[in-house]
Order: structure tokens, then C-alpha cells, then sequence
């Protein structure tokens, strides 16, 4: 007699990993998951095998949910981080430490509870949280245009008003690209409509993929135009002290210039060959592949409290409150420059 194979414990479809087809001891059945007609043993044996793979998405998620973790809670108990960028880096920590538990905890449902609602959770909630994460990139980004090119009128009521808007917008279409694995577009059933990431489907991830194209074609518009604000006022201070080459702001301006330049080219290699591959590939190609793109793209995550709030002063002197209860001479005694863009 036949029984139900429970649900595979990857992001990928199921695969023969618990053991080759053919005669013996334990009954042999075809699931009708994708790839079709796969021969996988009725029962598995009492040692589970676990993908390393998973193990990888599984500590990359337990490192990122720790160290955005720090950043929420800083940021959470200090009133004077309370400026709209501030908020949006806190709205980024907390997506990054959202995707970091919702990896872990889709490793486990996976292997523990081998249940297609508690994956279908867990796929929610990570795409949910990456979008907010790259969401709330692009909304750094805007706040650092808007902070420069209006200057004089951006510690404003406005501007505090245009950050909530932001941070209500971009997590309702988080949320709303989260829930659709949820509520039935998906692939359970239908795995001819499945893309590289089960159990989303071909069209699902052809969206998310496009809207990071989109986004980082944005993103990539506002830092040019940053950098030519940056520069042309670096170029009047420097003329106005006779030394254009050789002046220190100019010096350091043109760091944060490499400093925005260092920022979007993380951005891009970690996702980039994910996003790409997903637009060409199916589930019909290695599983491999999907991986080696797929855990880049988490890397971010573990890299966006390093860029936006490590390195930020304000951020520094809270950590070393929270930390050690005192703030170190260099730390407080450190001027704002250009490079921190």
C-alpha cells in the first residue's frame, strides 16, 4: 500500500535522497511532485539526511538574525536615534533579521515538522523580509539624495511625514508579496509552473526579479546623482581654499564616492546572479545552481549592518553604551566627513 512522502525539505522539489529505487526492504512509490515520476522510498530510514546546503542557509540566517538583532535593539532603546534615517535603518534591520529567522526557521519546519503550511509560512515570510530589505535600500538611498540636494530644508516636518509614507509603502507591498505564497500562488500541485525556488511559481519570481532590476536601475541613478552633488561641493570648497588636488575635504570626498561606489557593488554581487538566474532558469536545472546564486543573496543581509549602521557615529556611540557603558575619546570626539555617505 501506498502512503503520502511528505514534503521535501529544501527549497528545492524532492529528491532521491533517502535512497535509490528498486527492490528491497522498503516500498517503493511515485510522488507526483516535480521533477515527475521521481521513485523515492515510502518511508525514509531513521537518519535523516540533511542537504548541506540548508545547513549553509541555516547558519547564514542564525548570523543574520544575531547581528541585525543588535542594530533593532540599539536603535530600539536609544530616543535619540529617532531621525528619518535612523528609522529607515532600523526598517532595514529588522527586514534583514525577519529574513534571518525565517531562514532558520524554514530549515527547521523543513526537517522537523515536514509540513507543506508551515513551508509555505516560512517562504512567506522570507520573501516578505528580503523585499523589505531591498525596499528599504532604495529608501536609504532616497533619504541620502533628498539630504543633500535639500539640504537646507531637510530636518523638516515634511521630511519626517515623507519618511513614515515610505516605511508604511514599502512594508504593505512586502507584506502583500509575502502573503501570495500563502494564499495559493504557488506551485503545490502544479510543478510545471515551478521556478528555481519551491514552491514559488515561474511568474511569482519573474515579478520579484524584474522589481529588483527596477529597483537597482534606480538606485544605481540616485548615487550617480549624489556623487555629482557631492563632488561639485567638494569642487567649491576646495577652490575657495586654492588647493583643489590637495585639500582634505576633497580627499575625503572623493572616499565616499568610493564608499558609495563599494556600497552599490555589494549590493549588485550579492544580488545580481540570483535574480538573473532565476529569470532563465526553472526547475528543471541542478539544484546546484540555485544554491551557489541563492546564498550570495543572504549574504547581504549579513553586509547591510557593516555599510549602514556599524559605520555610522551615532550608532557607534549607542553600541559602545550598550556594550561597555562608555564612549571611547576617538569615537566621540570624531567629525562627520564626507566618506560616511
Amino acid at each position: 500500500m501506498s502512503e503520502e512522502v511528505p514534503v521535501s525539505p529544501s527549497w528545492l522539489a524532492q529528491e532521491p535522497s533517502w535512497g535509490s529505487s528498486g527492490a528491497g526492504s522498503i516500498e517503493n512509490i511515485t510522488v507526483g511532485t516535480y521533477p515527475p515520476a521521481v521513485v523515492l522510498p515510502a518511508r525514509p530510514p531513521a537518519e535523516l539526511l540533511v542537504n548541506p546546503w540548508d545547513i549553509v542557509l541555516c547558519s547564514s540566517g542564525t548570523l543574520i538574525a544575531c547581528e541585525n538583532a543588535l542594530v533593532v535593539l540599539v536603535i530600539w532603546q536609544n530616543p535619540v536615534l529617532r531621525a528619518p534615517m535612523f528609522l529607515l535603518i532600523g526598517s532595514l534591520a529588522l527586514a534583514d533579521l525577519l529574513a534571518g529567522l525565517g531562514l532558520v526557521l524554514h530549515f527547521t519546519f523543513a526537517y522537523l515538522l515536514r509540513s507543506d503550511s508551515a513551508q509555505l509560512l516560512t517562504v512567506g515570510l522570507v520573501v516578505a523580509s528580503f523585499s523589505a530589505s531591498v525596499f528599504s535600500l532604495l529608501a536609504i538611498t532616497i533619504d541620502r539624495y533628498l539630504s543633500l540636494y535639500y539640504a537646507l530644508t531637510y530636518n523638516s516636518e515634511r521630511t519626517a511625514a515623507f519618511t513614515y509614507t515610505m516605511l508604511v509603502l514599502l512594508w504593505g507591498v512586502s507584506l502583500c508579496l509575502g502573503l501570495l505564497p500563502v494564499t495559493g500562488v504557488n506551485c503545490l500541485g502544479q510543478e510545471v509552473n515551478c521556478s528555481v525556488v519551491w514552491p514559488l511559481t515561474k511568474n511569482n519570481i519573474a515579478v520579484l526579479s524584474i522589481s529588483f532590476l527596477l529597483l537597482f536601475g534606480l538606485m544605481l541613478q540616485l548615487y550617480m546623482q549624489i556623487c555629482k552633488i557631492v563632488m561639485r561641493h567638494a569642487h567649491q570648497i576646495a577652490l575657495q581654499h586654492h588647493f583643489l588636488a590637495t585639500s582634505p575635504h576633497y580627499v575625503t570626498t572623493r572616499k565616499g564616492v568610493s564608499t558609495l561606489a563599494i556600497i552599490l557593488g555589494t549590493f549588485a554581487a550579492c544580488w545580481m546572479p540570483f535574480t538573473i538566474y532565476s529569470l532563465i532558469a526553472d526547475y528543471t536545472y541542478p539544484p546546484l545552481y540555485t544554491y551557489a546564486t541563492l546564498v550570495p543573496a543572504t549574504y547581504n543581509s549579513v553586509i547591510n549592518p557593516v555599510i549602514y549602521a556599524f559605520r555610522n557615529q551615532e550608532i557607534q556611540k549607542a553600541l559602545w553604551l550598550v556594550c561597555c557603558g562608555c564612549i571611547p575619546a576617538s569615537v566621540a570626539q570624531r567629525a562627520r566627513t564626507p566618506s560616511d555617505v
